[in-house]
């Protein structure tokens, strides 16, 4: 959420943000009631304070002198004043609880540069990386060619969970486990650290990283404990440090996740009904830098550029896009998509997302660095490097050979034993 600085000095920046967005200013403005009602409510408190300590001094000084009648007075005049402290207190409680749920729903603000229009198709174009396939057959999609060559067993998979979860088998499961050990090994050599995440997060965490009034409906409850399974690595791996003040000399924290990822999204008809392009089980590697808020800039781009060249490496056609302002969800202040060509579908597919969060995330999760100048807010930033199983589809589609089987990028032939396609298990 965001500092209550800006609702108190730079209202306006705040209200220019919700033009681009189109929303109105209803949010901002409860917020700044309630929280000039919680600081007159502290401020009435105090004086009523104030007034009982200097009534239990002027009594004490009337018992001293044996003025009873005097004592007495002052008593009578005090009486109540307990009695209202505490319905002041209360109020002033209801009013921070009040203003922080509504504060937590405001977005964040978003950089200048961020594209404005309403929806995804006014996303812009970054960059173009790579070659489209030339084939001299019609290519397939990914899911005929995971049918015809047994790679994936879906209705076994919705037989013993539910529709869009899977066995991945054969050279196909070999080469998601390549990608994830080749995708982490090139972070780890840019001095990223690796992590393995716990898979379930309590709800305070969970508030900390995301809307969840937006996003729990995609996420898998644990009963009777009160978890959510992870959507992503980024949020327990954002969470980590959460009431923390971080030595600046720690700083920028540097992790690549490798987890499952568990999400209750249903695609639209069409490329997602089968295959697994949107599932509710899957493998993501990601990467996750803390930092200083004048570099989170910086490493926003260092992070499309992990993302960048990681992709690069396969051998694989995409398109960098910058998300517009009506594609933008709550807590990003900026991001990057990634978007690989899939010739079968004939359409670009969002592969990576690549978000800059500047001090939304830190503020919800009370996670700050010492400086000089007292305690500040982080910067959090969290890139996608593979989610393997987009990879894979992406992979299959541009690789594809007319038999049916599929060219394994170069990078990855030495974590498949030498082998160079993946071939059918039928």
């Amino acid at each position: 959420m965001l500092d209550m600085k800006m609702f108190r000095e730079f209202v306006d920046i705040l209200r220019a943000d919700h033009d681009k967005r189109e929303m109105p200013y209803d949010d901002i403005e409860d917020v700044i009631r309630l929280d000039e009602e919680w600081r007159q409510t502290r401020y009435d408190v105090d004086q009523l304070r104030k007034k009982r300590n200097e009534a239990a001094r002027g009594i004490a000084q009337a018992k001293k002198s044996g003025d009873k009648i005097a004592a007495d007075t002052i008593l009578s005049e005090v009486a109540t004043l307990g009695t209202e402290i505490d319905a002041l207190t209360e109020k002033a409680d209801s009013c921070l609880i009040e203003r922080d749920k509504i504060r937590m729903r405001v977005p964040n603000v978003m950089h200048e540069s961020v594209p404005i229009g309403e929806d995804d198709q006014k996303n812009t174009l970054h960059r173009l990386h790579g070659e489209k396939s030339n084939f001299d057959f019609d290519p397939k999609t990914h899911n005929d060619l995971i049918e015809l060559n047994g790679w994936v067993d879906l209705p076994r998979g919705a037989k013993v969970t539910g529709s869009r979860f899977y066995f991945l088998q054969g050279d196909l499961a070999r080469l998601d486990m390549a990608l994830q050990n080749y995708s982490a090994n090139f972070l780890i050599e840019r001095g990223y650290r690796l992590v393995q995440p716990p898979l379930m997060m309590n709800r305070d965490a969970y508030e900390g990283v995301t809307d969840l009034a937006d996003f729990e409906t995609v996420m898998y409850g644990i009963e009777p404990d009160k978890y959510y399974l992870i959507a992503t690595s980024e949020h327990p791996l954002t969470a980590m440090r959460m009431d923390e003040i971080i030595e600046p000399s720690e700083l920028p924290i540097k992790m690549v996740g490798v987890s499952p990822c568990f999400r209750r999204e249903v695609g639209a008809h069409g490329l997602s009904d089968r295959g697994i392009w949107r599932v509710h089980q899957f493998t993501k590697i990601e990467q996750i830098i803390i930092c200083k808020p004048e570099d989170s800039w910086g490493h926003h781009e260092e992070l499309l550029e992990n993302a960048t060249a990681l992709w690069d490496s396969l051998g694989l056609h995409y398109r960098v896009v910058n998300i517009c302002t009506g594609d933008m969800g709550t807590v990003a202040a900026k991001k990057y998509d990634l978007e690989a060509w899939l010739p079968g579908a004939g359409s670009y597919k969002e592969v990576v997302s690549c978000s800059n969060c500047t001090d939304y995330q830190a503020n919800r999760l009370r996670m700050r660095y010492r400086t000089s100048d007292g305690n500040e807010a982080v910067h959090t930033l969290n890139s996608t490097a593979v989610a393997t199983s987009r990879a894979l589809v992406a992979i299959i589609e541009q690789n594809q050979n007319e038999d049916g089987s599929v060219r394994i990028p170069d990078v990855l032939i030495p974590f498949m034993g030498g082998q160079r396609e993946i071939k059918s298990v039928n």
